[in-house]
Order: structure tokens, then C-alpha cells, then sequence
């Protein structure tokens, strides 16, 4: 899960949340802290100017500062802070706190204590501190008429809140262009190869970076580019094949023909039968090549019906007895005396077989020995063909189902045959539901296994009409 788009999208996101929240949140903060600081610095300071200018007014209304102890100790009530209140020649008038002795001399220095009164006149000294405290100091003398005002601080916090959104933005843009691109990397890859691959260029492959959901597509279409690239050289191999295979057939029958209107050759009975037999082969051919492609479309007919396996195989083994003999081969069954009853097409079953045996026979030396036999597995047939033939090289095991493969490179027509019966064998099993398969070992013959269901499942090409099973 930790590896899917899903996720890392989300963790994405939540790292872009966080930057930019939090962003915000420690330029807020300190932009608070600093306004708020400096709010109150100037409240205060503006509140020692008023205790001045109130405290001047007093002096130049009474000629002196007589009385002033309530007044200070007013004061400093409403504002929550000490005022100690100094005359000119530096001695204590007034404690509001009462912590230092009236006309005692205040020990504070000239910038400790905000003067009161302007220009030339001088009333004394006040100095404000919090309650039940010594005096700090205070910085130099008093600041002007400037007032603090709530929408000032405001305004300011607002200011710098749209500056930390700004970043914010800024910051999360920068983190998404980041991460898009980390994610999104190999989805672009994939079109890149996939515009390439549309244009013929088969041999694309992406490379697989992540296991995530774009790792498995990215490994999905490795699979299909293979798949394609070898299906391109199938259709090239088959081209290049069915060329072949015509080319020989036709070719004799050009130069017999081209020989008997030279009147190098004459028109005669053996003659006729050999070009008669380049025909035969040439049709057989066309007719192998056209039901291998209805097979591989899925397009090939099925006539199914209840039908004996056990007597299609005997037929079979009968039909291959004289070819065989004529090699010195012997041929031998393993069939059950009782009837193996499954539903499919007999005459294609048959051709699977003869197939089979046909193939037996080709790669068995004389003196061989051929066998079919038949198994009741309960829900399907196993019928065997296996011959003490040459074998099949490990190597060309996975190919010998292929379209005009030849174990046999040389391609002599005699012993190789036109490379196409174990396709047709194979589409035709697997057309019913059933596998095939082979097993060989060099110098000790092969072993061609395939399986029908008794009861295969339907296919929209299947017949219903029966057939009569003389055709077969």
C-alpha cells in the first residue's frame, strides 16, 4: 500500500499542507510576537507621556508638588505600575508602592527617569516601573504624542499574514512542481515509449523505477512490447515461410510445365502424376494455412457431439499402420476396451491424432516403436502418442508447437514436412478446452500428451447438427 500512487499523492499533499500551514504559522507568530511587542513598548511609552503631562499640569496648578502623593498613587492603580515621582535636585516626592522614605535621595540614573516639564523648565523626574518593583531603565527621555492604536497592530498582523500566504503559496507551488514531476516521471515514460511503439519501433521498453501502480504498468507493458515484437517476428518468419513453402511447389511446376512446351519433356503419365502430386501439396498447404488462421481468430468451426474417443484413437492408430510399416516402425495402442465417451468434433479429435502420429513417424527411425494410448482421468481424457524417435533438444522444446518450426534447420522436405501439424494439433486441442504438451529426451524419443474435458465448455463457433461419423 506504503508504494501506491493513491498514497504517495496523498503524502504529497500532506507535505504541501504542512509546508504552507506551517509556513504561515511561524511568520505569524513572529510577526505577532514582534507587533505585539512593539504595541505595547509604544502603549507604555505613551502612557509615561501622559503620566508626565498630567503630572507637569498638576505641578503648574498647585506651584509645587504638595499634596501629589494620592495623585500618584491614583495613578499608578489605573495603570498597574510604580511611580516613583523625583524633584529636581534627584529626591523622592512620591512612592505609589510607599517603598522608598519621602526626601530620600532616588538612586537612579539621569536616563533611568522621564523628565517633566519642556525647554527650560524642569519639574522633576518620573519614573515608571511594574508594581512592587525596582525601577528598570527606561531609554532616553520622553517620546512624543504618539498614540498606539489597536488597527495599527492590526493592519500590521494582516501585512504580514498576506506576505507568509504569498510564501506559502510559493513554497507549496515549488513542493507540487517537485513531487508532480517525481510522480508523474514514469506515466510520461510510458507515453513516450507508447508513441514510439505506435510508430512500429517494437523494441521500447520502460524501465521499472517503483512498485507502485505505475511499476505495474510499466512491467504490463514490457510484457505487451515483447509479446508484439514477437508476434511482429511471427509475421515476418510467417511471410517468409509461407514464401518458402509455395516457392518449392511452384517452382516445379513452372519447369515441368516450361519442359513440356519446350517439348523437353513429354506430356505423359508420370509426368502429369508429378505435377499432379506439387498441386496435391500445394492445396494441402493453402488449406493448413487457412484452417491455422480460422483457429488462431477463433473463428474455427466445432461440430461437438457425444462421441467414443477410445474408437476415434483405434481409427487413428489403424489409419498410421501402413505409412509406419512402410518405415519398419511398429505401432501399438494402450487403449480401455470401453467406451470413453466425451463431447467433441471426431473428425477434428482424429486430425489431431493422425497429426500426431504423422510427426511419430517422420522422426522415427527404423525398427522404432510408436504407442497410443488413452486415460480415463474422470472429468477429462489423456490420449498420448510416444515414439523412440531422435528426441527433441531441450532448447527447442518450447518452440516445437510454433507455426513452420522445424527442429530439423535444413528444411528437407522429406523429414520436416511443412511445420505446421503440431500448430494445427495445438489450436485444435485447446479449441476444445483441453492442453497439450511434450516431453523428449535426445536419442530416446518424445511424448506428446494432450487432454479433453468430457464435457467441454461451449464456443460460440460450435455446431449443434451431428456428423456422421462415416466422414471420419
Amino acid at each position: 500500500m506504503i508504494h501506491s500512487v493513491r498514497w504517495r499523492l496523498f503524502l504529497s499533499f500532506l507535505l504541501v499542507i504542512v509546508v504552507a500551514v506551517g509556513a504561515v504559522a511561524v511568520l505569524a507568530s513572529r510577526t505577532a510576537s514582534n507587533e505585539v511587542e512593539q504595541y505595547e513598548t509604544k502603549t507604555y511609552h505613551v502612557r509615561i507621556g501622559r503620566v508626565g503631562s498630567l503630572l507637569a499640569a498638576y505641578y503648574l496648578e498647585r506651584q509645587g508638588w504638595a499634596g501629589v502623593e494620592p495623585v500618584i498613587d491614583q495613578i499608578g492603580r489605573l495603570y498597574n505600575q510604580r511611580l516613583v515621582l523625583i524633584d529636581p535636585q534627584g529626591l523622592v516626592v512620591a512612592d505609589s508602592d510607599e517603598m522608598i522614605e519621602i526626601g530620600a535621595e532616588a538612586r537612579f540614573e539621569p536616563h533611568e527617569a522621564i523628565p517633566i516639564g519642556a525647554g527650560p523648565i524642569l519639574f522633576g523626574a518620573v519614573a515608571v516601573m511594574p508594581q512592587g518593583q525596582q525601577p528598570p531603565p527606561l531609554g532616553g527621555g520622553a517620546p512624543g504624542n504618539e498614540e498606539a492604536s489597536v488597527s495599527d497592530l492590526s493592519d500590521s498582523i494582516n501585512r504580514y499574514l498576506l506576505w507568509g500566504g504569498l510564501l506559502a503559496v510559493g513554497v507549496a507551488g515549488l513542493v507540487t512542481l517537485f513531487t508532480s514531476r517525481r510522480i508523474l516521471s514514469p506515466a510520461e515514460s510510458l507515453a513516450q515509449a507508447a508513441r514510439a511503439l505506435s510508430r512500429g519501433d517494437f523494441s521500447q521498453r520502460v524501465y521499472v523505477r517503483s512498485k507502485d501502480e505505475f511499476g505495474e504498468l510499466a512491467i504490463a507493458f514490457n510484457a505487451m512490447a515483447a509479446d508484439l515484437e514477437r508476434t511482429e517476428q511471427l509475421r515476418r518468419n510467417l511471410v517468409a515461410d509461407v514464401a518458402h513453402e509455395l516457392r518449392t511447389p511452384l517452382s516445379n511446376i513452372q519447369g515441368h510445365l516450361e519442359a513440356i512446351r519446350d517439348g523437353l519433356l513429354p506430356a505423359e503419365p508420370a509426368t502429369l502424376d508429378s505435377i499432379y502430386e506439387e498441386v496435391l501439396l500445394l492445396a494441402r498447404l493453402v488449406e493448413d494455412l487457412q484452417e491455422l488462421t480460422l483457429a488462431e481468430a477463433g473463428q474455427l468451426t466445432l461440430l461437438r457431439q457425444p462421441a467414443d474417443v477410445a474408437d476415434i484413437a483405434r481409427r487413428a492408430a489403424a489409419a498410421a499402420q501402413p505409412p509406419a510399416e512402410a518405415r519398419g516402425l511398429t505401432i501399438e495402442t494402450d487403449i480401455p476396451g470401453q467406451p470413453a465417451t466425451a463431447e467433441v468434433d471426431p473428425e477434428r479429435i482424429g486430425q489431431v491424432l493422425r497429426n500426431l502420429l504423422s510427426n511419430a513417424i517422420i522422426h522415427t527411425s527404423a525398427g522404432g516403436r510408436i504407442a497410443v494410448e488413452l486415460k480415463d482421468e474422470g472429468h477429462e481424457l489423456h490420449l498420448t502418442v510416444v515414439d523412440t524417435g531422435a528426441g527433441i533438444p531441450p532448447d527447442d522444446l518450447p518452440y516445437v508447437f510454433e507455426r513452420f518450426y522445424r527442429v530439423d534447420r535444413s528444411r528437407v522436405r522429406a523429414t520436416g514436412g511443412a511445420g505446421l501439424g503440431l500448430t494445427i494439433a495445438r489450436r485444435l486441442v485447446e479449441a476444445h478446452g483441453g492442453t497439450i504438451g511434450v516431453e523428449s529426451e535426445l536419442g530416446k524419443g518424445s511424448r506428446f500428451t494432450f487432454t479433453l474435458p468430457k464435457r467441454a465448455p461451449p464456443s460460440p463457433h460450435d455446431l449443434a447438427a451431428p456428423r456422421d461419423e462415416e466422414d471420419i
